[in-house]
């Protein structure tokens, strides 16, 4: 643990003190959230993306650690394990290196190398390569033999094969040539020749013939150029100057002139052409794909977090409508709790349906259940059927379909609604994300909710883990309302998981609504640890004790019922007499566990309890004069909400049925180094035309100059 926290504090640039206890937190078990909200003493203030970091360094050391072992034991049991090599191996803690140190003693397949040193070559190659010898040739002829090594010529290939596998196992020749392909190496990208004509190729038209350095080249390209690889319309390399490469190699083995210094400079060009290049080509793609991938898992990341912490329009009677033309819109109507009072088709577009009869069927249905908002699906017709029921009432939110199809087909909505079809419950899920974002996303796979590019090309391990993270961490931002909160919602509650989850709508079903936080511990399973880490993020509303509706955590309550009892008043009136919060001196309440950031934190919280953070919803509406691509013109300025946001630039919805891209160089007046410092998801926003592409339906827009 002291090893693995220098070698943190040094990584990131923290407090060895704030590691080594943020270590313990998670080694206690505690989780992220819990530790970046409820330990701010023990971390000196670390927020979660930070004991992320340190979370993840850690497992990663510990990764390293076990493999050391077994290569350490692998190279002891080979009886080459020399002080000096154990040394290097236990101080290194760096993953390249290590293997570099191990490549010359891992076993390996039987190698050009291997069959000459089984036919005694080893000593003829250290002698070359040793380059002291004047005539080789003559020492060769010692080890001719009757079977395999009929010549020298025989015996000198042999020896050059050692040769050429000790170069290329040789830790700073890798190291070397690892330093040339980051500096130099190009990316290279062509057009499998019998493919181009395919169905499918032209969306990689723009790599057809593609070149770049690889240092420059954007994670979104190199996933694309790997995707067209992978699916056989591209042939992608990386490639270094050869002549420059071997020449450095030259200059590290060979020395003086001769025969001997003639045949390791043979052994050197077939070291790098058979072994190093292609070794290390291979390395590096690995490793700029790994950087591409954890560049788009921040971007998915990014953007799930900005879409589930969306503004709910809050407990409101909404209707749902999931637009179609040929099979007309699935409406629902759902209580203020988002239970499923009714549910019809409406047919506003021909052969089944007229605007006019459509409109009076949507009217009928909003009076007759009282229904105080509607939520569009963002999908097909989205924009002609939102047109028409904004007659008929003016609180229409069009609302991200992204995944409601994957809800509506999975065992969770079946065991929500067993009786109805998967088209009536894409319906409910669209009405209840306008209700409350967060509460309906989390039963979908957050990869299914498709605010991330190439999420199917990235390492889907880390993805998955980053995005479960994501999700946990906006849950317990908010908050839950432990009386209402479905399993799948209370599931990414700090300290519960899918078991206590249930367990807890069991007891609450069993014994209604919770009336106060120390209830939860009577749920079954749910102990001390597990109370300590869900107890802040559950709320209670109207609870006989006020705290138990807030961020304050249990552990706390003796400090405000102290600050109360100072104040001669209750906790109740203390939280709602901002003039007696204002009084008091929260250095006097600082103990041992309990220091100013956590009071700092209670005071917050006193001023606004159980205050959502997530802002309220807000009304749409495009602009009229555009329906369709071809209705656009370039230096038109339109409203639109962006849909998704990359590296590159960001998406945005302009009413035509295909979102327009403001690249990154577009967003602002002045340098933006990224996206989201301009734009958040969802945010409405004024765009310029600026270029229209039919064909390939791509649609250029700008924020500049607006």
């Amino acid at each position: 643990m002291d090893l693995f926290k220098t070698i943190i504090a040094k990584e990131l640039q923290i407090n060895e003190q704030a590691i080594a206890n943020t270590l313990e937190l998670l080694d206690e078990g505690c989780t992220i959230p819990f530790i970046a909200r409820y330990r701010k003493e023990r971390t000196g203030g670390l927020d979660e993306v930070e004991i992320g970091k340190i979370s993840e360094w850690n497992e990663r050391l510990k990764e390293l650690s076990k493999r050391k072992e077994t290569i350490l034991k692998t190279i002891g049991e080979q009886g080459k394990l020399t002080d000096e090599l154990q040394k290097q191996i236990e101080q290194c803690w760096n993953a390249t290196e290590l293997e570099d140190l191990y490549l010359p003693y891992k076993p390996k397949r039987r190698t050009r190398a291997q069959v000459a040193r089984e036919q005694g070559l080893e000593p003829l190659a250290q002698l070359i390569l040793l380059q002291r010898e004047r005539n080789i040739e003559q020492v060769a002829k010692r080890f001719i033999n009757q079977d395999a090594i009929t010549s020298v010529d025989l015996a000198l290939q042999g020896a050059k094969d050692i040769i050429a596998e000790t170069i290329s196992e040789d830790s700073q020749a890798r190291q070397r040539l690892r330093n040339t392909f980051q500096r130099e190496a190009i990316i290279s990208s062509k057009v499998v020749k019998s493919k181009s004509d395919e169905e499918g190729a032209a969306k990689y038209r723009d790599y057809f013939d593609f070149e770049e350095p690889l240092r420059r080249c954007t994670g979104n390209r190199l996933l694309a150029m790997r995707r067209g690889e992978r699916e056989g319309f591209l042939r992608v390399s990386l490639s270094v100057d050869e002549e420059q490469a071997i020449g450095r190699l030259k200059r590290q083995f060979v020395r003086g002139y001769g025969t001997c210094s003639d045949l390791v400079e043979e052994a050197v060009e077939d070291a790098y052409k058979r072994l190093l290049e292609p070794s290390i080509e291979n390395e590096m793609a690995a490793i700029s794909k790994q950087k591409a991938d954890e560049e788009a898992i921040d971007v998915f990341s990014e953007n799930l977090r900005q879409l589930l912490l969306a503004a709910p329009l809050g407990q409101k009677r909404v209707m749902g409508v999931d637009p179609g033309i040929r099979t007309g819109c699935k409406v629902v109507c759902l209580d203020a709790q988002g239970n499923l009072l009714h549910h019809e088709v409406v047919f506003p577009f021909p052969p089944k349906g007229t605007r006019m009869q459509a409109m009076l069927q949507f009217k009928d249905i909003a009076k007759k259940y009282g229904m105080e908002a509607i939520a569009v699906g963002n999908g097909t017709a989205s924009r002609e059927t939102a047109d028409i029921i904004k007659e008929v009432l003016q609180d229409v939110f069009v609302v991200s379909e992204d995944g409601a199809s994957i809800y509506s087909a999975s065992p969770i909505a079946r065991e929500e609604f067993p009786d109805e079809d998967v088209t009536v419950r894409g319906a409910v899920s669209i009405g209840r994300r306008l209700m409350d974002p967060l509460a309906e996303l989390v039963k979908i796979d957050p990869k299914s909710i498709g605010v991330g590019q190439y999420q199917h090309d990235v390492d889907q391990g880390k993805l998955k883990k980053s995005l479960d993270l994501t999700v946990e961490s906006c849950v317990n931002l908010v908050g839950v309302n432990v009386n209402t909160a479905s399993k799948h919602l209370l599931t990414y509650v700090s300290g519960l998981g899918p078991a206590l989850a249930q367990n807890i709508v069991d007891y609450r079903k069993k014994n209604g609504a919770f009336t106060s936080r120390a209830q939860l511990k009577k749920v079954p399973r749910l102990g001390p640890s597990a109370y300590e880490q869900c107890a802040g993020f559950l709320r209670i509303p109207n609870a006989k004790n006020p705290l138990d509706n807030s961020a304050v955590h249990p552990e706390s309550y003796k400090i405000v019922e102290q600050m109360a009892k100072d104040n001669q008043c209750s906790v109740a009136q203390l939280i709602t007499d901002k003039e007696r919060q204002k009084h008091i001196d929260i250095r006097q309440y600082v103990t041992k566990e309990i220091g100013l950031p956590t009071l700092t934190d209670i005071m917050k919280e006193l001023e606004k309890p159980g205050r959502d953070p997530r802002g309220e919803a807000e009304t749409f509406e495009f602009d009229d004069r555009v329906h369709e691509i071809a209705d656009l013109q370039v230096g038109m300025v339109l409203p639109g909400i962006v849909t998704n946001i990359t590296k590159f630039g960001a998406f945005v919805d302009i009413g035509v049925h295909q979102d327009g891209l403001v690249h990154v160089s577009r967003l602002a007046n002045k340098f933006v180094s990224d996206p989201n410092e301009v734009v958040k998801l969802h945010q409405h926003v004024q765009v310029k035309v600026t270029e229209v592409d039919t064909e390939r339906k791509r649609i250029s827009l700008s924020m500049r100059d607006i």
